[in-house]
């Protein structure tokens, strides 16, 4: 794994598989629609390409010569029904498909493990988006790893517990420190192809 594109690479975990994936020496893309929401820290170490997935061209140019993807898509507070999400991530893998790149790490959402009424009702339309998502990773034949966070807080890194194919969360939160690097990491890790992964920090004592 030399050259990786990060999707969503501003936001509060793709900021931190940015910086995780620039400390390991990758060559690493930033795919955004803003280029100033890079920090400048950052700017001269990575390569910015400005575009929005839902354009086929610009994705297919973003994962051009890569060895791997990182998709951390969100809709920063907006909960309205959406299918951005899961079209984009549709464009991506179409892309990945037609440039032979088979590893991507997808950050999804713990209540994936729940059952559509345990689900509340302000996050129903965004999980909807998070359940397609899913599903066109299942179909992709690709290298998929399926990251399925509780709460992301925005703490200090510690030591987590990582679950292959749990049936629910193995805990309440993940610092997005610690997940940003977990989808930069597992993308060099076959073991945790092609499966859900439930990830959550060690509890404070």
């Amino acid at each position: 794994m030399k050259k990786i594109v990060i999707f969503g690479s501003t936001g509060m975990t793709g900021l931190c598989a940015l910086e995780t994936a620039v400390k390991k020496g990758l060559s690493v893309r930033a795919f955004v629609r803003d280029p100033a929401k890079v920090p400048e820290s950052l700017r001269d170490k990575v390569e910015i390409i400005e575009g929005n997935v839902l354009e086929p061209d610009s994705v297919a140019e973003a994962v051009e010569g890569v060895d791997g993807v990182v998709v951390a898509l969100g809709t920063r507070n907006n909960l309205d029904p959406t299918s951005d999400m899961s079209e984009g991530t549709k464009n991506i893998i179409d892309a990945m498909r037609a440039n032979n790149v088979k590893p991507i790490s997808v950050c999804l959402s713990a209540f994936l493990f729940y059952d559509d009424d345990k689900v509340p009702a302000r996050f129903v339309d965004l999980n909807e988006d998070h359940k397609r998502m899913y599903q066109v990773l299942k179909d992709s034949g690709l290298d998929w790893v399926a990251v399925f966070p509780p709460h992301i807080a925005d703490e200090p890194s510690r030591q987590i517990i990582v679950q292959v194919n749990p049936t629910t969360s193995p805990g309440r939160t993940i610092s997005k420190r610690d997940l940003g690097a977990f989808l930069v990491d597992s993308l060099s890790e076959p073991k945790y192809y092609k499966s859900v992964i439930g990830i959550t920090n060690v509890p404070k004592q």
